[in-house]
């Protein structure tokens, strides 16, 4: 099975794939600036979608999702509670508790990719105590 390359542009000639383009306005919808994600998360978020997709092309429900995880990690709670609602925090953290119960899932894979990347908030690792440990 052949997959599309992701394009980020070039010299404003090419324009952005659209599973980026998703992601950024994903992203916007909870209130987090694209700007403020380095380009290599959001390569690797959508490469974790693309992965962990039922079918060819990701859900458009699935973009949301994963930025619900990128925000409230890079937020932090009460940044994202004022931006968003309590209600979806509550969910984004069950979903965040569940995820490190199983360790493998989507949600588990992009809470470690804001703490690889350093974008997590401190407050969001000492809640979940969340450590890194290198090999």
């Amino acid at each position: 099975m052949s997959q599309r390359g992701l394009s980020l542009g070039l010299f404003g000639r090419f324009g952005r794939s659209a599973e980026l383009r998703e992601l950024d306005k994903a992203l916007r919808s909870v209130d987090l600036h694209p700007n403020l994600v380095p380009e290599s998360v959001k390569l690797t978020t959508v490469g974790l979608l693309r992965e962990h997709a039922h079918d060819a092309e990701s859900a458009p429900d699935s973009y949301r999702a994963a930025a619900e995880i990128i925000a409230y990690c890079m937020l932090g709670a009460d940044a994202f509670v004022h931006a968003n609602d309590a209600r979806l925090a509550l969910g984004v953290e069950r979903r965040i508790e569940a995820a490190l119960d199983i360790g493998t899932s989507l949600d588990a894979k992009l809470v470690l990719l804001t703490l690889h990347a350093k974008l997590i908030q401190p407050s969001v690792v000492d809640y979940f105590r969340l450590e890194a440990v290198s090999d």
